[in-house]
């Protein structure tokens, strides 16, 4: 945590993560610029103190053009697009902070103004062109670093608003789970109370369970695995009941499940869609296989289900196919990186097979 502050006061981030160049960040960049032009110039005539004058004389007139160029000229004539504008008043910029610059040399250090090209006492052609040349390239470099810092923030804005749209797209699909996940079990209860069935307040029980998991359980991003597990137990719990011995059902969890992590309700559908697709819909012997495996903090998740009679089957591709099996796609997708899952849902040998690998 300590080095993450020291980033962000060292790049300049608030805490929003955007770059911020404040007044010290200014002072900073133009001490550094100065003393280096000194040292550089001073070193190169041989007379430290006529550097220090010319860098102090020139330096205001450095900051004046850097200035009006990032938050005058580019603002009102390069975003808007009016690139000749700019080209003008450009060098119309740099030709008026040349005749300060000679002047100001002239009249307050010496009555040579370029040292470094011989004697030069008027203003020149030669020296016209490496002035304006300079200033330019002293305005650039502070330009490339505003339109640095302009692209690092826009690129973090970006970032954040495409987060906040994954979060709110994966808040909304959480929330589609429950009203269908509620809407099948409420179905079954529906049957066997007109059946009058004794099994009823058992199922109403376990319901009152897998709702205390849904309100509690699921308002986190990720959930414990184990607590996943009981959840699915006990929908898979309701099922028996309701189809009795005519459904036979088998779970195999092994592997380690403690302190892995998943998104709530992400295998519930897979496990709905075999009893109403399935079991359902089924004649004849009904056979569901479901399997959870942990290995090396991969979850190998498998269920399989027969299929019911052609004609029932395609009745139902047609008319029923649901919104489970679409949410946990969207969610896999939005909740995980591609590398960490692999789903595979496919019909072999009269079965209906989903496996599922995911990281935990």
């Amino acid at each position: 945590m300590q080095i993450k502050k020291l980033n962000h006061k060292l790049l300049g981030r608030n805490s929003s993560g955007d770059f911020n160049i404040t007044y010290k960040h200014h002072i900073i960049f133009w001490a550094v610029y100065i003393l280096f032009n000194i040292f550089r110039w001073g070193n190169l005539h041989q007379d430290f103190a006529y550097s220090i004058k010319t860098n102090l004389l020139g330096f205001p007139i450095h900051m004046a053009l850097a200035y009006f160029n990032i938050y005058f000229l580019m603002p009102k004539f390069v975003y808007t697009k009016r690139y000749f504008t700019y080209t003008v008043l450009l060098l119309a910029t740099l030709f008026v902070g040349l005749l300060v610059k000679f002047n100001l040399t002239y009249y307050l250090v010496s009555n040579n103004v370029m040292p470094e090209a011989g004697d030069v006492e008027s203003l020149t052609l030669n020296y016209a062109i490496v002035t304006m040349l300079g200033e330019l390239y002293v305005m650039s470099f502070v330009t490339a670093i505003k339109i640095t810092v302009d692209w690092l923030n826009e690129n973090s804005k970006l970032h954040e608003l495409e987060k906040r749209q994954l979060t709110t797209e994966l808040k909304f699909l959480r929330s589609q789970v429950s009203p269908h996940f509620f809407f099948n079990t409420l179905n079954n209860i529906y049957s066997l109370t007109l059946e009058k069935s004794d099994r009823a307040p058992e199922i109403v029980l376990r319901l009152s369970e897998l709702m205390r998991y849904l309100l509690y359980g699921t308002d986190k991003p990720y959930q414990d695995l184990a607590r996943e597990i009981e959840c699915i137990q006990n929908y898979i719990d309701l099922e028996r009941i309701r189809f009795d011995n005519s459904l036979k059902i088998d779970v195999n969890v092994a592997g380690d499940i403690e302190e892995k992590k998943i998104a709530p309700m992400l295998l519930m559908p897979f496990i709905e869609n075999c009893f109403k697709h399935g079991a359902g819909k089924n004649i004849g012997e009904m056979y569901i296989k479901i399997r959870m495996e942990v290995i090396d903090n991969i979850l190998n998740f498998e269920v399989s289900n027969n299929l019911p009679p052609n004609a029932t089957r395609n009745k139902l591709n047609k008319t029923d196919c649901g919104i489970g099996l679409t949410n946990v796609k969207k969610r896999l997708k939005l909740g995980y990186e591609p590398e960490d899952y692999n789903l595979s849902i496919f019909e072999k040998d009269k079965m209906y097979n989903v496996i599922l690998k995911l990281k935990v």
